[in-house]
């Protein structure tokens, strides 16, 4: 019944976190699934698991989105779970990324974080700050997809034709210099507030973005539903 096989966790350090949000199981959602050392679920990412034949390996949250029939696989399969009141200052989001952290990841893949809810996108997105996801290589993915936060420097893996969006995030970034794409940045600002770094486009199999100060929110979005050189 399920799908996930054997992993072999030494020749792979990537956690996957599911979280309550809108999922479309695309091709490319399913592959990282398959990759995974660790499948963390945040409360309700635990049913859009189970309905896809997935079972987490730890259950996080205050266990108020999950529902009964889930819960109950997960905990007949071997699933951990790690519960929380109701009312605590974290999102079970959050505690779900500090589980993960815990694990010593090369890198974390974040699903279901967008769609409904805007506050909790917004909040999700907001998450890739945390201080303690410095040192991982953390990404959210969603059906169309991938998004990271960018300091100093960053890659884009894709194709031509590919659209690359970079947001500054929390603040102007500053001298940004990009290659790959086909409106250059030589050393330039995006301010937070206009929409100029929306909407660029790769001419190539990679792009690199540089920047002196600040962060950029990267959003790329293949052309075409396939093989996606960032699933890890």
């Amino acid at each position: 019944m399920w799908k996930r096989g054997p992993v072999d966790t030494q020749a792979t350090r990537l956690v996957v976190v599911a979280l309550n949000g809108v999922f479309v199981p695309t091709p490319r959602l399913l592959a990282i699934l398959e990759r995974a050392a660790t499948i963390i679920a945040a409360d309700g990412g635990a049913n859009w698991l189970v309905a896809q034949g997935y079972l987490p390996d730890l259950l996080v949250g205050d266990m108020d989105s999950v529902l009964p029939h889930v819960l109950a696989a997960a905990q007949g399969h071997g699933c951990s779970l790690q519960r929380y009141p109701t009312a605590k200052d974290e999102t079970d989001a959050e505690l779900a990324l500090a589980a993960a952290v815990q694990r010593e990841p090369e890198e974390i893949a974040i699903l279901g974080a967008l769609g409904g809810r805007i506050d909790h996108a917004l909040a999700n997105l907001a998450l890739l700050t945390m201080p303690v996801l410095s040192k991982v290589t953390v990404r959210i993915w969603d059906e169309a997809s991938t998004l990271w936060l960018a300091e100093g420097e960053t890659e884009i893996l894709g194709a031509p034709g590919d659209t690359v969006s970079l947001i500054p995030w929390g603040g102007d970034a500053l001298g940004i210099v990009t290659a790959g794409l086909a409106y250059p940045l030589r050393g330039e600002t995006l301010s937070v507030g206009p929409s100029r770094g929306v909407s660029n486009v790769q001419t190539g199999p990679r792009a690199q973005v540089t920047l002196q100060a600040g962060r950029l929110l990267v959003v790329h979005t293949p052309t075409a539903e396939g093989e996606d050189p960032h699933v890890p």
